[in-house]
């Protein structure tokens, strides 16, 4: 039997860093289309819908072809409501609204515009072909807190921030790898999603995402680098394709 497989998309109103950031143009299109169209774009997800607390957001998502059959509760859309609570609500809703289950729950973050949808489909491939409880895109960490990274004791003096189980460690090189959680795509288990506290209680499998698929919208600089990185390639597809 066809997994039933729903993604979706978490979008609140409210944006401290930069204001409405979930609709603002990027290169021509409202930030959160990139995240709908990538979701359309995968062969294997179903459903697509938006859980939001805004009007206007809804009314953009539903101009791209998304589901809005719910509206996110303000108290989950507040800037310190924890976006798992917004996880369960939306599976919550969508068990009420029909009696078919949801077999895999697909977050498609809308701060990462420049994903392909493989690295949404990475994710849900390898949460049906493994035992994990839910699949995280990464990409590999710029630092490292086995190495380069110090904070200060209660004397004020600096130290390591993390000490290795191999001994002293010289070189970048031989320090543990260290990945950073990526707002590409998550794919989890609804039953998980229900039941957890936090989504690194189970097992949690990764996906490793090219740092220039993971860039998080998050300043107006993160605005000013996307903007350039989607020309440049258009303008790079566009050459191509000329000869």
């Amino acid at each position: 039997m066809t997994p039933y497989i729903v993604g979706f998309i978490f979008a609140r109103g409210g944006s401290k860093g930069v204001p409405r950031k979930n609709i603002r143009l990027l290169s021509g299109k409202p930030l959160i289309a990139y995240a709908i169209q990538a979701a359309q774009s995968s062969n294997l997800i179903e459903r697509v819908i938006v859980s939001t607390d805004d009007k206007e957001i809804l009314q953009i998502s539903n101009q791209y072809g998304a589901e809005t059959p719910f509206i996110r509760p303000l108290e989950l859309a507040k800037d310190n409501s924890p976006e798992l609570l917004a996880w369960k609500h939306a599976i919550n809703m969508i068990n009420i609204e029909t009696d078919k289950k949801i077999d895999v729950f697909v977050s498609i973050p809308s701060t990462a515009p420049l994903r392909h949808v493989e690295d949404i489909d990475n994710c849900i491939n390898l949460l049906l072909n493994s035992d994990a409880d839910i699949v995280i895109s990464v990409k590999k960490a710029d630092r490292n807190p086995y190495f380069n990274m110090v904070t200060l004791d209660e004397n004020g003096y600096a130290k390591i921030v993390m000490n290795s189980n191999h001994g002293s460690i010289n070189r970048r090189q031989d320090a543990p790898i260290i990945y950073d959680v990526a707002t590409v795509a998550y794919a989890a288990r609804p039953e998980y999603i229900l039941q957890a506290n936090s989504i690194f209680e189970g097992k949690v499998k990764l996906i490793e995402i090219p740092p220039e698929r993971a860039l998080d919208i998050d300043t107006e600089l993160d605005f000013r680098i996307a903007e350039y990185m989607i020309k440049d390639e258009q303008s790079y597809k566009s050459s191509v394709g000329d000869k």
